[in-house]
């Protein structure tokens, strides 16, 4: 809940004055029904025609100024809600940009997603709600007993009954739902993350005929999340009832009440009209309190849920403020020094005892089995993860003394899954851009020239040819030449191609790598493959097995003295021979 005021004191004039127009809108309607009972009593009883004119003209003016005040304090509370949750999604977001893979692997894309939206939505409701009702409902709860007791004692005591029953009612299925509605939340969670993983696995199965046994799984999870909302959607739905019983039972006991005073001459028909009034007052400002109260449970959720994503560490930034270096370094590009990395949650290390050095301009290849380490270990060097062990050094400095803006600027990775953005190429060329590189067209076609995919692009329509979201108007082997393209324009002084290559053809491959070769400025490429063709060129090949290096050397020396490299080696080329 602090964390949501910090972002409303930058709308404390909206928060104040939303509120007080309410209150004056409030204060106005309170008034209405002793002009009525005026009219009643002194215009239609008195046979005053003047009266009834100067009380209805006054009726018109309260209502107008009612209106009035609703209108600019909706303006203010909407401005508030609104702005306010435009700066927590921002800042949620950006936060959310700063976590490590870890934190984010931990936490889920699902339930980013939700917090993202979903959750900050409900928020917002719960704030505009909040500026316009919880001040001004009981406001008008307690003000037309006071006002009641003014016009009647006896009557009025049935208001002080009333109101303590009710809120009894009010605040007891409260407290019985906030803990619910968090429940329902981390359930929408589940069934939001198997209905992205179906969307994003569809082809796979389909391919494996596991569209039954997916819809049995998701439709577990939809029944138990439903169930949850039906039950608490039972006890929440029990208020409006409940509140409408206990209101008209008191109304009824005003009438009666106010029948015999009347028959009694104690009291006039104007004033059991006013009476009247002001419990129906009281029942539609209760109902909106109701609902208010409904809001607030939901919303006081999802900041806590919210909440959740912000105490999460930016472990990745912790040490980004620190004085910028140009990281000047030594020798050597990238260093590993005794490195080990264990993913969160996993029992057995991903990398053990790696120590690997890389000088500059060096082309190095890395290949093993699935799961061996490849990426894991690609993934280091820009920092996407902190070594569990040991350090990792880039231009003679551990990257976790450099600030994380700086290092990635020096670094281009191509990840394995080949992402595109709706656009055009030119659009998706400029992601790659680099403070002090120079991106016009010239430069662009360089890149996907290097990228062997500059006729691809011509063919197209040049730079503004449109590019679908993903590249779905693109074959794979096309959106790996464009994420490659994308990577060389800001010419990087590291560049991961992280089984980048894996769709192109074996031409088109060996085309890439001698291009590569020929990069300016002394670029650093590290190349992860399962085509041991695609790396007998390398300076040096890192072979991975389980996570533990096997063998560091060159084509020549890895295929005479290590057995991992050469079953790979020889089991791919006996493969393309027969």
């Amino acid at each position: 809940m602090k964390k949501l005021l910090t972002f409303l004191r930058a709308y404390r004039r909206e928060c104040v004055l939303a509120p007080l127009f309410k209150m004056l809108e409030a204060i106005f309607e309170l008034f209405v029904p002793l002009v009525v009972a005026a009219i009643i009593d002194r215009g239609i009883s008195g046979r005053e025609t003047a009266v009834i004119y100067r009380m209805g003209i006054l009726l018109a003016a309260l209502g107008l100024i009612g209106l009035l005040c609703s209108v600019t304090a909706q303006f203010f509370a909407a401005r508030a809600a609104v702005g306010c949750a435009a700066d927590l999604r921002r800042s949620l977001f950006a936060h959310i940009q700063s976590l490590s893979y870890t934190a984010l692997d931990r936490v889920g894309t699902s339930t980013l997603i939700t917090r993202m939206t979903a959750d900050v939505n409900q928020v917002q409701s719960g704030i505009n709600l909040v500026l316009r009702l919880f001040l001004r409902s009981p406001f008008i709860v307690f003000g037309a007993m006071l006002m009641a007791f003014t016009v009647d004692v006896p009557s009025a005591c049935i208001f002080a009954l009333a109101i303590p029953v009710l809120s009894i009612i009010v605040f007891g299925i409260m407290c019985w739902s906030i803990p619910r509605f968090g429940e329902i939340r981390k359930r929408l969670d589940g069934v939001l993350g198997i209905t992205r993983e179906n969307l994003a696995g569809v082809r796979v199965i389909r391919a494996f005929g596991r569209e039954e046994a997916e819809q049995r799984d998701f439709d577990v999870r939809n029944e138990v999340l439903t169930a949850l909302q039906l039950r608490v959607g039972r006890i929440s739905a029990l208020m409006n009832p409940l509140t409408y019983v206990v209101i008209n039972l008191a109304v009824i006991a005003l009438i009666h009440t106010g029948a015999v005073r009347v028959n009694e001459g104690l009291l006039t028909a104007g004033e059991v009209v006013a009476l009247y009034n002001y419990m129906s007052q009281i029942l539609v400002e209760l109902i909106k309190l109701a609902n208010l109260i409904i809001t607030i449970n939901k919303s006081l959720a999802c900041t806590d849920r919210i909440n959740q994503v912000f105490a999460i560490p930016a472990d990745m930034t912790a040490e980004a403020s620190a004085p910028s270096t140009d990281m000047p370094g030594s020798d050597y590009a990238v260093e590993f020094r005794h490195v080990s990395f264990t993913y969160a949650g996993s029992a057995e290390p991903s990398l053990s005892n790696l120590t690997l050095r890389v000088k500059r301009g060096e082309t190095v290849g890395i290949i093993g089995g699935t799961g061996a380490g490849k990426s894991t270990l690609c993934q280091l060097i820009p920092r996407f993860y902190d070594a569990t062990e040991g350090s990792v050094l880039v231009n003679g400095t551990d990257v976790r003394s450099c600030a994380t803006d700086e290092l990635r600027r020096k670094i281009a990775v191509v990840p394995q899954t080949a992402t595109l953005f709706a656009g055009t190429v030119r659009d998706n060329l400029l992601w790659g851009q680099r403070d002090g590189v120079p991106a016009d067209d010239a430069a662009l076609m360089a890149a996907l020239e290097t990228a062997q995919a500059k006729n691809i692009i011509e063919e197209k329509g040049g730079l503004d040819a449109p590019i679908a979201q993903h590249g779905r108007n693109l074959s794979g082997g096309q959106r790996q030449r464009l994420t490659i393209a994308r990577a060389l324009v800001g010419r990087p002084e590291i560049l991961i191609l992280d089984d980048s290559a894996s769709a192109l053809d074996y031409a088109t491959d060996a085309a890439l790598r001698q291009a590569l070769r020929r990069l300016p400025d002394q670029t650093t490429v590290f190349i992860v493959s399962q085509r041991a063709a695609s790396l007998c060129h390398a300076d040096q090949i890192v072979v991975l097995d389980d996570g533990e290096v096997v063998g560091i050397g060159t084509h020549d020396q890895l295929l005479a003295d290590c057995s991992v490299y050469a079953e790979i080696y020889y089991s791919q080329f006996e493969k393309e021979e027969a």
